[in-house]
């Protein structure tokens, strides 16, 4: 006993050391205290001080062994006799258990989400304006939603006083650093930033999410609901997300009608309106600056005046044409021929301007054409050779999510929408795009996958159905998932499954098929010592318990820290523990109680097959 404590003590010398160290404040303290609490540690073992607790630890450890070898001889025993007896019971129940899973999905109360945003540690306020406003108006916007951010943190700190959450406001004008990635560009006029007066920005930065008990989606709810909307805004986003994987909602229509596209958009936008849960609406749709519209009227046509024409011509009454360029010193000067500056000032002049026909005549500009004011477009966007118009938005998860919105709209809204406009088309972008992409390149190496453990079971077990046996507990790893992920859910560590949900059973799937395998080698390697298939079955599961348990245990405990975490850089890798933990925790009894069940099933359908007795003996033959 003396001995083992030694080895026990040894083994507890780094573990408080580490605990130790792990208080460290800078490189410099941290060498001082691994010598001093090394040395204090090693002198404490010498003495002998770590024997009592050495031999408290092994005596806990002897009745853990103990207990959990009664718990097999006798509790796990009659267990597994019950279910091999009742064998097709047990294949009934885990039936059951998998429509379970099947229920839960198709009730709604695990929602999918592709790509489930990670809260960021701030939320910004994206404003966009008409083209062309300028930073005066775009201003008085941003002064708005300054106020409403601070009236936001004056009323949160003051009630999470003891852990504040808002920390500064930020406020950019002519730009939006989020998205540029940089510091505000100056909109004096200076640089570019004038053009981008309709921009703006206010960023909310808030304290870590581990310190602050409102989550950074609640808080932009607080401040969308405080601002209110926006006067004559093309766009206002409240973002709180670090990470995406596009616009949640992103309909793209496809035509060649812009004005068509138009009010198609304005109709789905309204549409989307009505969801309980989906926010910030807008479209990609951008009016352009004014603009003054030329068009042809019948008795220019009749005198061959085409439009290009008609346009290069008032281009260089107003805007002037080169003449010649003179050199001065390193510079080009350009000397351009153009109407005086206040002709160029009036409309007027545009309307008596004389224009010549191809004929060489000159008419006046009313006889022949027409003006007219209006707006374009600031950018055409295309895709296959026609124009398309995006119409996007967000969803609150704890509402409704992106799936359930756009299975509504396709069920009905937006097939009416196409049948009233049958130039047009649709197409889902985004968040959407990619998940059907995941999607449809994870299923084939899925199946590839599930092939290819087919053949190197079937390989050196020289047996074509048990690889089948041991590949039944692939679906039960799907079980513990969805069962997992409801539990965490009811916790509030998940608001449902995401893709990387699918990757963790994915991951659990090759995991489970460990010891499954394992079982059924050693039911073989028995009954090629000579017992009967009952006998081999039983002891197999027996013999393999305590290893598959504690494999399982040891797997689950390892990813609990992982599961339970609540930082921003975990979030992302959370589902996927949550699919793998459960997974392979529920696959440990669907091992060792459906494994073996299923393998005395095929017993018996092979001897129905063959018309012959089941081989099945052993203590199970006076129930066969």
């Amino acid at each position: 006993m003396n001995s083992a404590a030694g080895e026990v003590g040894m083994i507890l010398v780094p573990i408080v050391g580490i605990i130790l160290l792990g208080v460290a404040w800078d490189s410099r303290s941290y060498i001082a205290l691994a010598i001093a609490v090394t040395s204090v540690l090693f002198a404490l073992h010498c003495a002998g001080l770590f024997d009592p607790v050495a031999k408290r630890l092994l005596g806990v450890q002897e009745k853990a062994a103990l207990g959990l070898e009664s718990f097999i001889d006798i509790q796990f025993r009659a267990a597994a006799l019950a279910a091999l007896k009742a064998r097709y019971v047990t294949a009934s129940i885990a039936f059951v258990a998998l429509m379970s899973a099947v229920a839960i999905l198709a009730s709604g109360r695990l929602p999918f989400s592709f790509f489930p945003p990670l809260a960021s540690d701030q939320v910004v306020a994206k404003l966009t304006m008409p083209l062309g406003t300028g930073g005066s108006v775009t201003g008085q916007a941003i002064d708005q939603l300054e106020a409403s951010a601070r009236k936001v943190k004056g009323k949160l700190n003051s009630q999470y006083a003891q852990a504040p959450i808002v920390t500064h406001i930020m406020a950019a004008i002519g730009d939006q650093p989020s998205v540029s990635g940089g510091p505000p560009r100056p909109s004096d006029g200076s640089t570019d930033g004038a053009a981008n007066g309709h921009l703006g920005e206010v960023i909310m930065q808030l304290t870590p999410s581990l310190t602050r008990e409102l989550s950074s989606r609640e808080v932009a709810d607080i401040w969308r609901e405080v601002n209110g909307p926006i006067a004559d805004a093309v766009e206002l986003k409240f973002d709180s997300s670090l990470i995406t994987a596009g616009n949640a909602i992103d309909i793209q229509l496809e035509g060649n009608d812009v004005e068509e596209l138009r009010v198609i958009a304005e109709k789905l936008r309204r549409k989307l309106a009505e969801y309980t849960g989906v926010l910030d609406i807008t479209d990609s749709f951008r009016s352009g600056k004014q603009e003054l519209k030329l068009s042809i009227l019948p008795s220019g046509e009749s005198l061959d005046l085409s439009l290009g024409s008609l346009a290069r011509q008032v281009r260089q009454a107003f805007y002037g044409e080169e003449a010649q360029r003179i050199q001065r010193g390193r510079d080009d000067v350009r000397v351009m021929v153009r109407y005086t500056k206040r002709e160029r000032e009036s409309v007027s002049s545009l309307n008596s301007m004389r224009i010549r026909t191809p004929a060489g005549g000159e008419v006046p500009f009313a006889t022949v054409a027409t003006s007219d004011f209006g707006r374009g477009f600031s950018t055409i966007r295309r895709a296959d050779r026609q124009r398309v118009v995006n119409v996007v938005a967000d969803v609150d998860r704890t509402r409704i999510t992106a799936n359930e919105v756009l299975a509504d709209l396709r069920s009905g809204p937006i097939q009416a929408l196409m049948a009233s406009h049958p130039r047009v088309s649709y197409s889902l972008e985004g968040e959407q795009a990619e998940q059907g992409e995941s999607v449809s390149s994870l299923l084939p190496l899925f199946a590839l996958a599930l092939f290819v453990i087919y053949a190197l079971l079937a390989i050196p077990l020289k047996s074509y159905m048990q690889p089948f046996i041991i590949m039944s507990v692939i679906p039960f790893a799907f079980v513990g998932a969805i069962w997992g992920h409801l539990i965490m859910k009811t916790f509030g560590y998940v608001s449902g499954l995401a893709m990387m949900s699918v990757l963790g059973i994915t991951a659990a799937s090759g995991v489970v098929v460990n010891s499954s395998l394992v079982l059924v080698h050693s039911v073989n390697f028995r009954r090629s010592l000579g017992d009967t298939i009952g006998e081999a079955v039983l002891n197999a599961a027996i013999s393999r318990c305590r290893p598959i348990i504690l494999t399982s245990l040891t797997t689950f405990v390892g990813l609990t820290p992982l599961m339970l975490n609540t930082s921003v850089q975990a979030q992302f890798l959370v589902p996927m523990a949550i699919s793998l933990a459960f997974g392979v925790l529920f696959a440990t009894l669907v091992t060792l109680l459906v494994v073996p069940s299923a393998y005395l099933v095929l017993n018996d359908l092979v001897a129905l097959f063959r018309k012959s007795k089941p081989d099945v003996n052993g203590p199970l033959s006076t129930d066969v």
